[in-house]
């Protein structure tokens, strides 16, 4: 059986998405590379929490976390919700768990 190189590589090319899209999915897995980021994203699994209960659930501190969210919200991975001069954080989607979950998954195996 043989291959046409050509019709494979343009079939390759075709099926992937474009580099800006490229570009922008290697930016979203970044944000996963620090595990402070995963640390909070984990935190906030199960329910909303200020920075004051985030740093203390991690023994950290404060502006460590803030800084860490700052992030997250940038990137759309955690929203925020205002009540009077709290701040309380959330995942933004159940997207975020099920990726974590996804890669907890593949390093088990």
């Amino acid at each position: 059986m043989t291959h046409d190189h050509d019709t494979i590589v343009k079939s390759t090319r075709d099926s992937m998405p474009n580099m800006d899209t490229m570009f922008e999915l290697a930016d979203f897995f970044k944000v996963f590379s620090d595990s402070t980021r995963i640390r909070i994203m984990c935190a906030l699994f199960e329910q909303e929490l200020s920075v004051c209960c985030i740093a203390e659930t991690l023994s950290m501190e404060q502006s460590t976390i803030s800084h860490q969210l700052r992030i997250l919200r940038r990137e759309n991975l955690v929203k925020v919700r205002k009540d009077g001069k709290q701040s309380y954080y959330s995942l933004a989607d159940e997207h975020i768990k099920q990726i974590f979950e996804m890669g907890l998954e593949h390093i088990s195996e």
